[in-house]
């Protein structure tokens, strides 16, 4: 017995022995310098492409921000004290300049001290900017006049915005349609003090479902009532005076809508009963049609509480879904149904219809096309020319269809893979219309199509002109080869030729231009600054080599500032990457990696290391192919190793890298793909995992690209689980994880069950929990201490 007792000491001294009473830290000097940056403004242009908006945020949050009051429920994540989601992110600045003379505005009489500014939208007419502040308080409308540049407060700190924007522009720009607290909002419970009435029950009708695993959701009576006290609010109706008159009465407004002739407004709202296994997208929802007097004219959906849902990625509900306003008509809905019951496994010859209603919004809805596959959506241009997508996952396909919306008539566009960049036909233009929506731009027969320009030679974004009646293109413009990369941002007038571009490098800053595809003359908007200076010599290449089956395969391949390529030293290698599912091997191997892309550093990649002495292979492809009846997870781990061993060779066949001194890293999916990598090769000294999940037996109904659950192949989710090959695991790892992730499977439990096993099976393993952060991290304090965490792993395991 005292052999027992001393031995129990012994193992609780090891257990205290292993924790570390460590205060946040900050990364090397060379680290912080990229860390602690100005994060350059976020930019939009108005409608009518006379204003510029910057808006500026803080760099990061605080812990202090993410320490609010906070409450988890049906899947939201709410601050009751502000009424706005906790993950809101704030602008503490904005700024306005006049395209036609550069003319710029920064100082606005009536901003509210200390901004906290979100929500920042312009008016249909854009004359006005209106705008949310949030104070310790709550939430409150502002409108800022762009005339005068005053600003106005048109409500007190009443404003809802848990669930949907809490305003909307009228179509005229007179008035918003805004979301309140009701005036009689009950108090939340505290369930720390109320005694609960029974237990929690829960039944099953025997009806077969796949759901999968879902964070922060409902758990009792009280969190229902809670959940109802938070996201209940009032429709009201406020004009440019503030003068505010009630729409509807209190209900949960999961979502607004105007008609294109803005007389009529859709009007979303969720019902009873709720679930404990859904969040709240899933709940009982009503879609009704009212005037502007909140009248009501029809009720147009009723969709019940959503459970059992069949198996498959292009499984869908029942009843009316993707509920819309065509934007080519003053007043007509569209919707679709499912004519298979949104079951993938039922053979029938069409899986959805496309209908449309007009007003009174009653009555036998008009059928516009069937499609084949499931409805991927669609673009209206008129009475004649509509296009319609539909896509089915298991094949990876995508087809798009010209449908005449009066006749039904559908002719075949494009048919491809999905994940076929290189043959990507690009997004058909939409222009703004006397309704201020926007339908598909239609000129003389013929409309135009804004693409990217993937190839294996690089990126040339381009304009096609695509012929309606011949269904022919032909290219208008397409970007010239040079050292700076253009993207189009978006086409301004096709008349004229008039652009958005922006131009960048790896070392110049993303800046925006006008530009003119007939005569080439551009016009800077912008004059950013490189943050980044430190990063400015650094060699950029993407590197293209082959897996041993002869996928092709790529990465971002980063040296350091004034790398000795004649003598070549042997530098450690830190390789990040992200693991893509595809169904044939020549998609698999497309790249879209860019030398000419600015190099953004961000907590999200190996990057900032390079300043360090270390070659970093960035995005390096990760393919797992499953073509035909193969699944690409039947081959999960051994692609995965090809895959890493690939990437060494490349490096090392150039002669940059000792090979002894390799790491690997991820987040996220990325994470369960650096286990199995440490636990299935050698090839790496060392591996850094962040956010991850590594027991697939707590995601038993599908994971990520996998559509099959446990009990149709459970060997495949054990082979699947780094957990259970915990025991093979020699390699160190640095496992990371925010302490309040909520993202649907990677519970933060996922990393501290799988710490324990490594540790108490003797693998050099440490694991770091974040406090308060999410499946992204966002406080400084956090983030400075991760790279401090990851520089001090790399520097003990790789560099020594």
């Amino acid at each position: 017995m005292k052999k027992l007792f001393y031995g129990l000491l012994f193992l609780l001294s090891l257990e205290a022995s292993a924790q570390e009473n460590i205060t946040f830290q900050q990364p090397s000097s060379e680290i912080l310098a990229l860390a602690d940056f100005v994060r350059p403004p976020q930019m939009r242009i108005s409608s009518d492409r006379n204003w510029i908006l910057f808006m500026y945020r803080p760099t990061y949050k605080s812990l202090t921000e993410l320490g609010q009051e906070e409450m988890k429920l049906a899947g939201l994540r709410i601050n009751p004290v502000t009424n706005v989601l906790s993950a809101e992110n704030f602008f503490n600045k904005i700024s306005l300049k006049k395209i036609a003379d550069d003319k710029e505005f920064t100082d606005f009489k009536g901003m509210p001290e200390n901004p906290a500014l979100s929500n920042v939208t312009f008016s249909p007419d854009n004359k006005k900017l209106a705008f949310t502040q949030t104070d310790a308080t709550g939430t409150a409308l502002f409108v800022l006049d762009l005339t005068t540049m005053q600003v106005t407060q048109l409500t007190s700190y009443v404003l809802n915005a848990t669930m949907d924007a809490p305003f909307k522009w009228f179509r005229n720009s007179d008035r918003l349609l805004i979301s309140t607290l009701p005036a009689n909002r009950s108090k939340l419970i505290d369930q720390t003090k109320d005694l609960p009435a029974g237990p929690i029950v829960s039944t099953s009708d025997g009806q077969v479902s796949q759901l999968r695993t879902y964070q922060d959701l409902l758990k009792n009576p009280q969190d229902e009532a809670n959940f109802e006290t938070l996201v209940q609010s009032e429709l009201k109706i406020v004009d440019l005076k503030g003068g505010i008159e009630k729409f509807r009465e209190k209900s949960i407004f999961a979502g607004t809508s105007f008609s294109p002739n803005g007389e009529y407004i859709m009007v979303t709202t969720i019902k009873k009963p709720y679930s404990y296994i859904v969040p709240y997208s899933r709940f009982p929802q009503e879609t009704a049609i009212y005037d502007l007097a909140g009248k009501l004219i029809t009720q147009v959906s009723d969709v019940p509480l959503i459970e059992v849902m069949p198996k498959g990625f292009s499984a869908t509900r029942t009843g009316r879904r993707n509920l819309h306003w065509r934007d080519d008509k003053p007043a007509t809905l569209a919707f679709v149904e499912a004519l298979d019951e949104g079951n993938p496994s039922k053979q029938v010859e069409y899986r959805d219809a496309l209908y449309t209603l007009d007003f009174p919004f009653t009555g036998q809805p008009k059928l516009i096309t069937k499609t084949k596959d499931r409805f991927a959506g669609v673009t209206w241009g008129n009475d004649q020319y509509a296009l319609v997508n539909s896509q089915w996952y298991d094949t990876r396909n995508v087809k798009t269809f010209l449908v005449d919306p009066t006749s039904g008539n559908s002719r075949l566009v494009n048919d491809r893979n999905s994940q076929d960049v290189y043959n990507d036909p690009g997004d058909v233009f939409r222009d703004r219309n006397n309704f201020g929506t926007y339908p598909m731009y239609i000129q003389n027969g013929k409309t135009l199509l804004v693409g990217k320009g993937f190839t294996k030679e690089g990126e040339f974004p381009f304009i096609d002109e695509l012929d309606l009646k011949t269904l022919k293109k032909k290219r208008l413009y397409i970007a010239k080869n040079s050292d700076l990369q253009e993207r189009i941002v978006q086409l301004i007038d096709p008349k004229t030729g008039d652009m958005l571009i922006s131009l960048q490098s790896a070392s110049v800053f993303p800046n925006y231009f006008t530009k003119n595809m007939k005569s080439g003359k551009q016009k800077a908007l912008t004059h950013l600054e490189n943050p980044f200076k430190s990063l400015e010599k650094v060699h950029k290449e993407i590197l293209n080599y082959k897996r041993k089956d002869g996928v092709d395969l790529s990465g971002t391949l980063y040296l350091p500032a004034g790398y000795d390529f004649k003598n070549k030293k042997k530098l450690p290698l830190l390789i990040w990457a992200y693991p893509r599912e595809y169904k044939d091997k020549n998609t698999a191997g497309q790249t879209t990696a860019n030398p000419k892309e600015f190099t953004y550093p961000s907590y999200g990649s190996f990057i900032y290391w390079v300043s360090k002495g270390y070659a970093v292979l960035d995005n390096a492809a990760f393919p797992i192919v499953g073509e035909g009846t193969q699944e690409p997870n039947d081959t999960f781990i051994e692609q995965l190793v090809a895959n890493g061993a690939a990437a060494i060779d490349a490096v090392d066949n150039l002669g940059y890298i000792d090979r002894k001194k390799v790491a690997v890293g991820g987040h996220s999916y990325g994470a369960f793909m650096t286990a199995h990598l440490l636990s299935n090769s050698n090839l790496f000294a060392a591996g850094i995992a962040r956010s991850g999940a590594y027991n697939r037996t707590l995601t038993p109904f599908g994971f990520q690209s996998e559509q099959r659950n446990f009990w149709d192949d459970p060997q495949l989710y054990m082979t699947m689980s780094p957990f259970v090959s915990a025991d093979k695991m020699k390699t160190p790892l640095l496992l990371v994880h925010g302490g309040a992730d909520n993202n649907p499977g990677t519970f933060t439990l996922q990393t501290e069950r799988y710490f324990q096993a490594l540790k108490n099976l003797g693998a050099p393993v440490r694991m770091v929990i974040l406090p308060r952060e999410a499946h992204g991290y966002v406080a400084k304090e956090n983030i400075f201490h991760l790279l401090w965490e990851q520089d001090q792993f790399l520097e003990k395991y790789l560099k020594n």
